[in-house]
């Protein structure tokens, strides 16, 4: 394989393995980004990622089962959790996404009024850039795992990897999680699981739903993902972070969800999943399967990772 094509193939994987592989984003010069460049230039990095998947274009909301309602961007994943006690709202993307949340909200027959509580999945700017937003506007409650309180309410401005580049405006913690920690609201119950890893405090959230007389679990990965620049074996982006992959992946690896959603809609095949259900109802979105490859994949990423940085050659997959 000649030296270009190796770099760019390992840019393009690296790009993969965050859950942003952006195979038809250019640098500036007109050309795929090498990983170096995407590493040393947090700025780059996120306007090529907003771009190639439109995480700031509005989407149509969508049913997916029983409570559960996508109401995020074309390319990030919100959700929210309808009850007669009141709605919960997990995730906002970028600080540009509230008011389109809220439309969606409106479209689907809800009232952001009803919002009580919001959750998150990490505290990154296109996860958790509108919190600010949202609860000036709602007045919701804000539950985050502990370790990802400070990034929440300082905008993310202190990050391992972004430093401020990543910045967004802060908003106050109204209840610290912690590993195992539940949240009932109605019929809804959650259940926050530590998963860090991508951020500090990343958490994997679980719903047990009922819908048409069935029981379905329902899960949001997180915290597997890593972006380039992230260090993981060598000179760590922060003290015990390749512990917390490995205790992330293994716990990834033993959640066995009907069916799974994200933060990134490219992850679970939003698209495609929301036409077919169309004629086959929840049962398109029932995916045991899809999850074990999306687990397998991050798993795979992380090792040839750890191989980079000990300088052992990753093979092609």
């Amino acid at each position: 394989m000649r030296p270009q094509c190796r770099a760019r193939r390992i840019a393009l994987a690296a790009l993969a393995a965050c859950g942003c592989g952006l195979a038809h984003a250019q640098a500036p010069a007109g050309r795929v980004p090498t990983v170096e460049e995407l590493a040393n230039d947090n700025k780059l990095f996120l306007s090529l990622a907003i771009k190639t998947f439109k995480w700031e274009e509005p989407a149509e909301p969508a049913h997916i089962v029983g409570p559960i309602w996508f109401v995020g961007t074309k390319g990030l994943g919100a959700f929210l959790f309808t009850t007669p006690a009141g709605h919960i709202l997990m995730n906002t993307g970028m600080p540009s996404s509230g008011p389109m949340i809220l439309e969606s909200v409106r479209k689907l027959g809800f009232k952001p009024a009803d919002i009580k509580l919001m959750i998150n999945g990490h505290a990154h700017i296109d996860h958790a850039g509108a919190f600010a937003y949202v609860k000036q506007q709602t007045g919701a409650s804000l539950a985050v795992m502990q370790q990802d309180v400070a990034a929440m309410e300082s905008g993310d401005r202190s990050d391992f990897k972004y430093g401020a580049d990543f910045g967004y405006p802060g908003v106050k913690v109204d209840r610290i999680l912690r590993n195992g920690d539940t949240i009932r609201m109605g019929d809804v119950l959650l259940t926050a699981y530590y998963t860090p890893g991508h951020t500090r405090g990343a958490t994997t959230w679980v719903a047990n739903v009922v819908a048409d007389g069935r029981a379905y679990v329902v899960a949001f990965p997180d915290g597997a993902g890593f972006n380039p620049g992230y260090r993981i074996a060598q000179d760590p982006s922060y003290p015990g972070i390749e512990d917390d992959y490995r205790n992330t992946l293994h716990f990834l690896e033993m959640l066995k969800p009907d069916i799974w959603l994200a933060q990134h809609n490219e992850y679970y095949d939003l698209e495609g999943k929301r036409a077919r259900a169309q004629s086959a109802g929840v049962k398109a979105w029932i995916d045991p399967e899809g999850y074990r490859r999306f687990i397998a994949g991050k798993r795979r990423a992380f090792e040839d990772e750890i191989d980079r940085e000990h300088g052992v050659p990753v093979r092609a997959h």
